[in-house]
């Protein structure tokens, strides 16, 4: 029993799942930031340039059963705001990134002849 508590610790613990809680969770902040600025800024313009006009109420009765296809519109139309929402503000933050500059390279290590040159040389001057 021991050994699984260890092992689902070594597991919980590892980088990239601590790394993924942490997406998953601004991921969601991000999310409501994103919906209501769909909901509260960017659909209500839409909505003054599509003459108000509001899906959700468009449906088919057939028999007992109604087909909500205005809903699903409605939905397409929320998801195409949506990623274009996140699309401007995923360009505008890879705007503010500034390049990482790459560190220099550190020389390549003399070859075993050169290493060998080098002690003759060093022997020849003594």
């Amino acid at each position: 029993m021991k050994n699984l508590v260890d092992e689902f610790k070594a597991f919980a613990m590892r980088g990239n799942v601590v790394d993924l809680a942490v997406a998953v969770v601004i991921g969601a902040a991000f999310g409501k930031i994103v919906s209501s600025l769909v909901e509260n800024i960017v659909m209500p313009l839409i909505g003054v340039l599509i003459g108000g006009v509001d899906f959700t109420g468009f449906a088919l009765q057939i028999g007992d059963a109604s087909v909500a296809y205005g809903a699903f519109i409605q939905s397409v139309f929320d998801f195409v705001v949506v990623a274009f929402a996140i699309f401007m503000a995923i360009k505008a933050l890879k705007k503010l990134e500034k390049p990482v500059e790459a560190a220099p390279a550190a020389p390549a290590a003399p070859s075993e002849e050169v290493v060998l040159l080098r002690e003759i040389r060093d022997s020849l001057r003594r």
